[in-house]
This record gives C-alpha cells, structure tokens and sequence, in this order.
C-alpha cells in the first residue's frame, strides 16, 4: 500500500532567484535532497527529465529516485524543477536589478522534500536485518530516540 499511495502529505519549497543564478539554483536545491538520502545512506540516483517528459511550465526537471531492494524498483522521493520566468510571468514578479532600471521578471523554481510513504519503504527495505527487525540509519537515531526496530 505504500508504494501505491496516490495522495501523501510532503513539502513544498519555492525558491525566487535572478535568471542569471536560476540554473545553479536548481543544483543547489537538488544537492539539498541529495544529502539527505546520503546521510540517510540509501543508494539513489538522480535523473534528469528529457524534455518529452517535462510538465508544459518546466524548463528543467531532476526526479531523485531511492533503491528498494524489496521489489526491485527505483522510487521517486523527491522532483526538483526549475521553470525560469513562466510562474513569475503569470504572477507578474519582479524585481529592479538597479535603481532606475526596467523591472525584470523573477525565475522561480520548485522542489519537493522526500516523499515520507517511499522513503519508509526505501528505508524499511534497506535496513531489515535477518529475523526481521530494522537497524536505523545513524542519523535517525537522536530523532527516533531509538536505534533498531524488533518485530
């Protein structure tokens, strides 16, 4: 059931950026899902959407996907998109790079935080132990309180 949820609760992060940072912004926020995974010591890949399979409004779109060896199939946890000026366009944001010059239009972009339900799964599978129980990652431990779940 937790692979097959249709709806799930998870964040949303906007970021405002000038056109001439906006790709590096993209790395920026992708590189901040991606340390999360790390610490959290799943193995993961990032994929860069071909421009087919890109929303009408995106410029740019990384999927970050965890392993979970349980069914043998890479989950999408987390999309990171840059969609440089047709949001701020619509929503008529703009900044002025200099006192006195022409208002220019924003880039913005869009990342989601790692999908909770796929996550669990990733990391439920990942880190079963022999007889059942699950050793937490390191970094969950001072979270959780706890270091391994018994069955």
């Amino acid at each position: 059931g937790l692979l097959r949820v249709h709806q799930f609760d998870k964040v949303e992060l906007v970021r405002y950026e000038t056109p001439e940072h906006s790709r590096e912004a993209l790395e920026d926020l992708t590189r901040e899902a991606e340390v999360i995974l790390q610490r959290l010591g799943l193995a993961y890949r990032v994929v860069r959407l071909a421009a087919g399979d890109l929303g009408f409004s995106s410029a740019m779109t990384y999927d970050l996907e965890v392993w979970a060896p349980g069914v043998q199939k890479w989950l999408e946890v987390s999309s990171c998109s840059v969609f440089t000026d047709y949001q701020a366009r619509r929503a008529n944001l703009r900044y002025r790079p200099a006192p006195g010059e022409k208002p220019v239009f924003l880039h913005t972009l869009n990342g989601s935080g790692l999908a909770l339900p796929r996550l669990m799964v990733a990391l439920l599978e990942t880190y079963q132990e022999e007889g059942g129980g699950v050793s937490l990652p390191e970094a969950l431990h001072s979270y959780a309180g706890f270091s391994r779940l018994d069955p």
